[in-house]
């Protein structure tokens, strides 16, 4: 952190290289010229790239970045580092990383990588950031979902799919992952100056599908011309990261900047519960439900 930039109101924003994650980030910036974007990509030149772009854009806008790969958990704990190092305050997070895999993959810490990626890296990222977060409230948290987590099922004794493994089950399992996430963090964090909200940016036309099986490429390719702009995805992530006409509005499903009811899985707080002591484990993190710890507490007490 520079003196520069210290005391900005900061944006830090996951999967912000390409795609909905740099369309919102433009926005942010340009929209509020004062403030600090921080993108965190995985591909050096795609987020250099990203940073040259937003800082053209917007030249009174501080813009940073750092780099990750989401499935793996200790490049997680060194982002949260790196940020609680660089980042005197975090007024928005926005977890919106996500990928899918045409195959049954795992990571490095064991863990199938759709679920690694698109829900365990953003859980345990929040948590080990809720200190500064809660220290710049009003703030607000923001989960990238998607309308697929309708058809999304939880088996908490296989989150991995070792049975019955497919790409659309995966994703729509992290997607529901994700609005319970966000529901749960919502009433945790009921008074605090701090929002937790998740969305469906839209049928979007990005390169998350690029890892679609080989017989798949050519529908997605016909599907594409038919979705919407990164940019109107971008708007909408943008939307919940900034209007005022959110502000004080927690634990909400958004489709088209309107709340939507989630799922019925995704309104069962019990399953949010147990899926928060499942993640916990999987992280390392202790387990609040049973008096263990507590979301938001320091890196080094969460074992990083």
């Amino acid at each position: 952190m520079t003196q520069a930039t210290a005391g900005r109101k900061t944006y830090v924003i996951t999967g912000g290289s390409d795609g909905i994650g740099l369309e919102c980030a433009s926005r942010l910036a340009t929209a509020e010229p004062g403030c600090r974007v921080v993108i965190v990509g995985r591909d050096p030149r795609r987020t250099a790239a990203a940073v040259d772009r937003l800082r053209a854009e917007s030249p009174d806008t501080a813009v940073d970045s750092l780099l990750c790969d989401f499935a793996d958990q200790a490049a997680v704990r060194r982002l949260a580092d790196d940020l609680l190092t660089t980042c005197d305050r975090i007024d928005v997070l926005l977890n919106n990383a996500g990928t899918v895999f045409s195959r049954r993959t795992l990571t490095a810490d064991g863990i199938e990588a759709t679920f690694a990626v698109n829900h365990l890296a953003g859980f345990l990222l929040t948590e080990l950031l809720l200190d500064r977060i809660r220290e710049s409230a009003p703030a607000r948290i923001v989960f990238t979902s998607s309308e697929g987590h309708y058809a999304g099922t939880l088996d908490l004794d296989d989150v991995g799919f070792e049975h019955g493994y497919s790409i659309m089950r995966a994703y729509s399992r992290s997607k529901l992952a994700n609005v319970l996430t966000a529901r749960l963090l919502a009433r945790r964090l009921a008074g605090t100056g701090i929002t937790v909200n998740s969305l469906h940016p839209g049928a979007i036309a990005t390169n998350i599908w690029s890892g679609a099986p080989w017989f798949a490429r050519p529908v997605l390719a016909l599907m594409k011309r038919r979705m919407e702009s990164p940019g109107v995805g971008g708007s909408r992530l943008a939307y919940l990261a900034s209007s005022p006409e959110v502000a004080g509005r927690s634990g909400g499903y958004y489709h088209r900047n309107r709340l939507r009811e989630p799922s019925e899985p995704a309104r069962d707080d019990g399953l949010g519960e147990r899926l928060y002591a499942v993640s916990a484990r999987l992280v390392g993190l202790p387990d609040v439900s049973d008096g263990s710890g507590s979301p938001g507490g320091s890196p080094s007490t969460n074992g990083s």
